[in-house]
């Protein structure tokens, strides 16, 4: 059957400082929402990737969310991502009961990652940062960001394919919010058409990041936190939906899901 819908992948932080969250809930709990609410996949990260955030050590990420997975694992049996970029980290996950390595530097941040991800032998999703959390939102500058960032995550999948991954296995995610500002991001969702026309699976992952605020300031609005972003999530997330994205990464499972049931039923 041809998929005309998204999937919709909820988030799950087990971290005390994420930039949406930080902290406020039972990662369990929450993980149960999620599934309750519909999500098809669940990405659990140990680590916050949000600007300025500070690295964590190996041992203290994995016990964040090693318990956590197999927890979710002992009662569901849907596919669970892990948010990491450390390969030790995703090895742990895997043995917990992980089927997905979601990393946001794309296989590049150690020597071992494509090695690691090719061996694991689950799905990969590649994604594209500017810099690192601590310094990406530092003035990004890009020539030509589509380009670029087109160009960085297609040699990005043919270097995990050289290490093994095959390429069914692979998923492209432009990165929004990292190391772009707003007219970078636009334009990046603009060409989501583009970037799914390569042969890969496009990720598209918008929820809730700072650009909506910022476009709401540039039209004159009162700058909103990031809970209250929800119009501009969905927005996002329908506009690339329709133009060839395959998942979409999401924190408010329900609204996302009662959006694409009316976008199927409008269309289809």
């Amino acid at each position: 059957m041809t998929q005309t819908s998204p999937l919709i992948m909820g988030i799950v932080n087990a971290t005390p400082d994420s930039f949406s969250d930080g902290g406020a809930y039972d990662p369990l709990e929450q993980a149960q929402k999620l599934i309750r609410d519909g999500a098809d996949v669940l990405d659990i990260g140990g680590e916050s990737t949000r600007p300025g955030a500070e690295p964590v050590s190996v041992p203290a990420e994995i016990a964040r969310v090693v318990p956590l997975i197999a927890a979710i694992r002992a009662g569901w049996d849907g596919p669970i991502s892990i948010d990491t970029l450390k390969p030790e980290v995703a090895r742990a996950a895997f043995q917990a009961g992980a089927t997905i390595w979601n990393d946001v530097t794309a296989l590049s941040h150690s020597p071992d990652s494509l090695e690691t991800a090719a061996a694991l032998g689950g799905q990969v999703i590649l994604m594209h940062m500017k810099g690192e959390p601590r310094t990406m939102q530092a003035a990004p500058h890009y020539q030509d960001v589509v380009s670029e960032v087109e160009a960085y995550l297609l040699g990005r999948a043919e270097a995990a394919q050289a290490a093994g991954v095959r390429r069914e296995q692979i998923w492209l995610d432009p990165g929004i919010g990292f190391g772009k500002n707003l007219t970078h991001n636009l334009a990046l969702i603009r060409a989501s058409e583009r970037l799914a026309g390569h042969g890969f699976p496009l990720l598209m992952a918008a929820s809730r990041k700072r650009f909506i605020a910022a476009l709401e300031e540039r039209e004159g609005a009162v700058a909103s936190g990031a809970e209250a972003r929800l119009g501009g999530t969905i927005a996002v997330h329908l506009y690339a939906a329709d133009h060839g994205a395959k998942m979409v990464r999401v924190h408010d499972v329900a609204a996302m899901k009662q959006a694409l049931r009316l976008r199927a039923a409008l269309k289809f």
